[in-house]
């Protein structure tokens, strides 16, 4: 059965094993009775002849002639001998032959029987052997079949093999192409992207020298005003006075609400009272004050105190700045006036504000607007309504958890400043600024009115102030700080270029620059006119938060440090040590202290004015919930306010450095953030179970 091929030598192999096998058998076995037959064979032929023989010595019963014949077992005897041996005598012969015979016979025999014996073992081992041989003859057929299925399934791979090398082939050939198309499309778009920053530069230089030039004519037109109303004589007798006649002569003429930009004191009522001065020199007063700018100014709550120039309180006037790519940037000067706080006693809403924990919350410029940020990656805009918040609208489109947010310092409308200098160069002034300050402001129904808010006085429409931040900066998971404008959706605008968490983005003073703090150990600045990083500071330690001064940049970081840096200096210009992680970092309106919330369940004030710890504050019970537990000032810095791990709001009086108490409400959960309005009339917090409480 042996074939013709590769399959036909194995076949043949194993066949003449098995040849060889059962040769070496029969050597083994049949060499062992080869003698034992043939002696068998002639022992049965001897006795057979002996018992012929035997037969034929018996004599007949009458016969008494002995016989002479001699037969071969007959004894030797010479030709001499005379003796003839008697019947007798042969017969105990022949008995003895028989006899010894018959032994012979009988230990064959026994041989015979062993060696049947033997050949029935080895009979049953042959049929044993033969039994796994044919065992193993079915299993080597297994395995050759399974072998040529084998050899099939390799055949058919090897073709599959061909084939995909072939495609990988094809692959590579178009990946190479498609390689070469972007690399060219990657040369197109830089192209494009240094055309469009150029063209952007160009439109952005042309739309600063148009602003600069309107600013300048109406610097020029109100300045021309002036002149013009101080020119005039305005005759005003005692009896015909402008104010109402329950105003007594030394109670404030009129009270008007004011809010600084990005840094500024929060939202402060002030009255002005003209100076006690003879009725008949009220008008030459009001020359003079109009020439001289100097009208008193004092806070509702607080007593009066001569003010400063009243133009520098209201001015809200725009500094020219630079930012880091050259472009000249719009700031937003601090306002240096600042209302008495207090600390918040009641809750006056709660509510569940996101779908998981909430991480951050910040008051607009306006105190009216919330935004509150969570990992449920949205952004919650809330209106403060009589004492509750009101949904406004929800910011989509992050990627990932919100750890940060931020409103920008922007500021609309004609400045209070202008508005009484303008005022003031029309004829009966007083008159008029009362009459525009009597008018009722219009209902406002969402956020895009409140850049439209105007009063109308003699013809002469007014646009006042507003304090709305019109973007949103929010630091997210996903590596990035993301921008929204209010009143849209969806996000225009993403920061990348941190490789790990962003914990911290906050606007600097001006709504074209922004600085993001990340846990990959770097803290970045933005000019997000170009949208692009104009610096990148690398440091140590992880960084949890940021703040920002007028040049300056502080971050607090994981190795209990906090560091400062200067916009025109590249490396670090101080490092204050703490003990205990940074958590957070607030700076006060003024800009000359600083709050730092730490592991160490402390809050540290810090006087930036000689760079040292000027007081710590602990109380019982006051433990940080978390890395990004948040702290901060009240709006006059009289207060220091923090959320525990507890769900209770701990309040520390600066000037005391004591605590001033400890409020539990709805929390909880450990609070996370804590905001505190530029009014002075609001706290907001929120904590890990989803829930935002407003405090009065």
């Amino acid at each position: 059965m042996a074939g013709s091929g590769p399959l036909g030598v194995p076949n043949a192999r194993w066949k003449r094993h098995i040849v060889r096998q059962l040769r070496q058998r029969d050597r083994a076995q049949k060499a062992l009775f080869l003698e034992l037959v043939p002696a068998y064979n002639r022992l049965l032929e001897k006795a057979e002849l002996l018992a012929w023989i035997s037969e034929k010595l018996q004599p007949e019963p009458n016969d008494v002639t002995p016989t002479t014949l001699q037969g071969p077992w007959e004894e030797d005897s010479g030709p001499d001998s005379d003796e003839i041996p008697s019947p007798t005598t042969l017969r105990v012969k022949w008995q003895e032959e028989e006899e010894g015979l018959r032994r012979v016979c009988g230990e064959m025999a026994y041989q015979v029987v062993e060696k049947s014996a033997a050949l029935g073992a080895l009979e049953s081992t042959l049929e044993e052997r033969q039994s796994r041989l044919a065992a193993l003859e079915a299993h080597v057929a297994e395995l050759q079949e399974a072998r040529a299925r084998h050899a099939r399934q390799v055949d058919a791979q090897r073709e599959l093999n061909a084939a995909q090398r072939a495609a990988y082939e094809a692959l590579r050939a178009h990946a190479r192409l498609q390689e070469a198309a972007l690399r060219r499309l990657e040369e197109e778009a830089r192209d494009l992207l240094e055309r469009l920053v150029q063209r952007k530069a160009r439109a952005a230089a042309e739309r600063n020298l148009r602003l600069e030039r309107l600013e300048k004519a109406k610097q020029a037109q109100v300045s021309l005003e002036l002149k013009k109303a101080a020119k005039r004589t305005v005759s005003i007798s005692e009896k015909q006075q402008a104010c109402p006649s329950h105003v007594r002569p030394h109670q404030p003429l009129f009270t008007v609400l004011c809010a600084g930009g990005r840094g500024a004191g929060p939202l402060t009522f002030l009255s002005f009272t003209p100076s006690p001065r003879s009725p008949h020199s009220v008008s030459q007063g009001i020359r003079e004050e109009a020439e001289t700018l100097a009208p008193t100014a004092e806070p509702l709550s607080l007593k009066s105190e001569a003010g400063d120039k009243w133009k520098r309180p209201f001015s809200f006037k725009k500094r020219r700045g630079h930012s880091v790519g050259g472009a000249p940037e719009q700031r937003y000067q601090s306002i240096p006036v600042c209302v008495a706080a207090r600390p918040p006693t009641q809750v006056q809403d709660v509510l569940d504000a996101h779908l998981s924990e909430v991480n951050a919350v910040c008051f607009g410029p306006s105190s009216s607007l919330l935004a509150t940020g969570g990992a449920d990656r949205l952004i919650q805009l809330w209106n403060v309504v009589g004492g509750r918040l009101e949904a406004n609208q929800t910011l989509e489109g992050a990627g990932g958890s919100i750890t940060s947010v931020d409103f920008d310092p922007s500021v609309r409308g004609l400045s209070l400043s202008d508005m009484v200098c303008l005022l003031c160069g029309l004829p009966n002034p007083l008159s008029m600024i009362w009459e525009a300050l009597r008018q009722p402001l219009p209902q406002l129904s969402g956020l895009r009115d409140v850049a439209s808010v105007q009063v109308q006085v003699k013809g002469l429409r007014l646009p006042l102030p507003s304090f709305q931040g019109s973007q949103v900066l929010a630091a997210t998971y996903n590596q990035a700080a993301q921008i929204w404008k209010v009143g849209e959706v969806q996000s225009k605008e993403t920061l990348s270029g941190h490789t790990d968490k962003v914990t911290a983005a906050k606007f600097k003073l001006t709504r074209h620059q922004a600085v993001t703090g990340s846990r990959d150990r770097t803290v970045k600045e933005w000019d997000l006119g170009r949208a692009y990083c104009s610096r990148t500071i690398n440091v140590l330690s992880y960084c949890n938060d940021v703040v920002c001064g007028d040049h300056v940049i502080i971050s607090g970081h994981y190795d209990q440090k906090i560091r400062f840096w200067d916009s025109r200096v590249p490396c670090c210009t101080q490092v204050i040590p703490v003990q205990g992680r940074v958590t957070s970092l607030n700076l006060s309106y003024d800009q000359l202290h600083l709050l730092s919330c730490s592991r160490d369940d402390t809050l540290k004030v810090i006087d930036l004015r000689v760079s040292n710890i000027r007081q710590v504050f602990r109380a019982d019970g006051f433990r940080c919930g978390s890395d990004w537990t948040k702290a901060v000032f009240s709006p006059d810095r009289s207060y220091a306010l923090a959320g525990s791990w507890d769900g209770a709001l701990y309040i520390w009086n600066v000037d005391t450095g004591k605590l001033e108490g400890s409020l539990r409400g709805p929390h909880c959960t450990a609070i996370n953030a804590v905001a505190w309005c530029a009014s002075g009339s609001h706290v907001v917090s929120v904590d890990q179970a989803r829930k935002v409480v407003l405090w009065r």
